[in-house]
């Protein structure tokens, strides 16, 4: 995201270690992953007839909790940006398609702070019986169990991204199905030692490949691959799917639709933790006096606890922690690029992005949309899609765009997704930016943007 809880350029983890251990007698059941170096790139509608357009179509969904399955999960990825919960992971699964796709989600949140958002694995039955999965997330009792409920074998397990908060569970995930096969997105990395997938768990894994014919499911599932330039001292790396039969298109951190209302797996605990009026919502207060009273567990407090983490999650930060309903309601609701991708990355690679989307515009018929966190599934088509990315006709240059583009008349239509973003919320990001860039930890363009 990165959308994600962690979502900023660069993220080192230093020591990493995950074990699952029994709900009975928290044995340690050799779940191991150890050690890593990896740094991370890591998201007021204009008219109220595109936000009820684009909306998370959710509600035909069945959740489900696992009844006896352990939570335990013990997760550390290291300073400065652990991922947490340490200890404890609830996993819900979602009946996003009947028969067919299933969302499992697990709360995610940013080391020891209050911030937290929620990260999926989406699961889709193949014609064969067997199941693929999609980004992977940490593989407690309770996660597999739900998994195993859906009575078919795992057959492929498929890391979408380079981003290490999705790679550190691929490792122990496919140990719980042996027999599966593990798929990975190219170009894998890690900083300041770009060390082997063996080295996250990963064994015998096989590459994904732009518009590979040759895949296990390619008459049900395609796939185009982002493959960037370096924006800074790495590449950003995605890989787009396309579910034919249900006409579902599945990303990772591209693209994010904000939910009004908190992700069901975000606990309480969080949420009420959020909104307690702590040292970021004072410094981002505006000289205001903040009330020091306590949180109380009500709908009120529950709200603001989401608005003020979703703002930090997508701006790091955001102009007013103290009153963030404003700013939530200009991001949330509808469908838009999350302003840290593409502030920090796409921005960077208008070209190589511009590519990536019209071949997913041009090729795929899509009805709906499956990113890794925020809502899901979301009912967006390819116009959609090509409102969010309408920034990049902004930072191409003519040669570039050297025919209309189908962005351009929708941008014009319904308005670019970038212009919801607040400016006073984006002042945090752009210094970062220029900072980055000041210092070359990113560059300021790798082709085709204006100078």
């Amino acid at each position: 995201m990165v959308a994600t809880t962690a979502i900023s350029f660069a993220k080192s983890c230093i020591v990493h270690n995950s074990h699952t251990f029994k709900h009975s007698n928290t044995s340690f059941l050799g779940e191991s992953l150890k050690g890593a170096f990896c740094v991370q790139l890591e998201t007021i509608s204009r008219k109220k007839e595109y936000a009820k357009y684009i909306a998370a179509s959710t509600g035909n969904s069945t959740t489900t909790r696992g009844s006896n399955g352990s939570r335990f999960y013990i997760n550390i990825t290291g300073f400065p940006f652990p991922l947490g919960p340490f200890l404890n992971r609830s996993t819900l699964r979602t009946e996003a398609v009947k028969n067919c796709i299933w969302l499992f989600e697990q709360e995610q949140g940013l080391g020891f702070s209050s911030v937290s958002t929620n990260i999926r694995m989406t699961v889709i039955k193949l014609k064969s019986g067997g199941l693929w999965i999609h980004a992977p997330i940490a593989p407690t009792d309770e996660c597999i169990q739900l998994v195993k409920e859906l009575g078919a074998p795992v057959e492929h397990i498929v890391l979408p991204t380079f981003a290490y908060e999705h790679k550190i569970f691929v490792g122990p995930f496919s140990r719980k199905f042996p027999k599966a096969k593990v798929w990975v997105a190219p170009r894998q990395w890690s900083w300041p030692l770009n060390l082997p997938l063996e080295f996250f768990g990963i064994f015998r894994a096989k590459t994904l490949k732009d518009e590979d014919l040759t895949t296990p499911w390619a008459d049900e599932i395609e796939q185009k691959v982002l493959s960037s330039p370096e924006v800074g001292i790495g590449p950003y790396v995605e890989v787009a799917f396309y579910h034919k039969r249900s006409r579902t298109l599945l990303v990772t951190d591209a693209v994010i639709f904000v939910p009004k209302q908190p992700p069901a797996c975000i606990s309480k605990k969080s949420l009420l933790a959020s909104a307690k009026n702590g040292l970021a919502v004072r410094i981002l207060s505006k000289g205001k006096e903040v009330s020091n009273e306590p949180v109380i567990d009500n709908k009120r407090n529950l709200q603001k606890g989401w608005e003020r983490m979703v703002l930090q999650i997508l701006f790091l930060g955001p102009s007013n922690l103290l009153e963030p309903n404003a700013s939530f309601a200009q991001m949330s609701q509808k469908l838009i690029v999350s302003p840290i991708v593409k502030t920090l990355v796409f921005s960077k690679v208008p070209e190589k992005v511009r590519d990536w989307i019209n071949g997913i515009t041009t090729d795929w018929a899509f009805k709906r949309i499956i990113p890794a966190h925020f809502a899901a599934p979301i009912k967006a088509s390819r116009s959609e899609l090509l409102t969010a990315f309408g920034f990049l006709d902004d930072l191409l240059d003519e040669r570039y765009v050297t025919r209309p583009s189908l962005s351009l008349l929708f941008t014009s239509l319904m308005g670019k997704a970038a212009s919801y973003f607040p400016p006073d919320d984006m002042k945090t990001l752009s210094s970062l930016d220029q900072f980055l860039v000041s210092v070359g930890a990113v560059k300021k363009t790798v082709s085709g943007r204006k100078q």
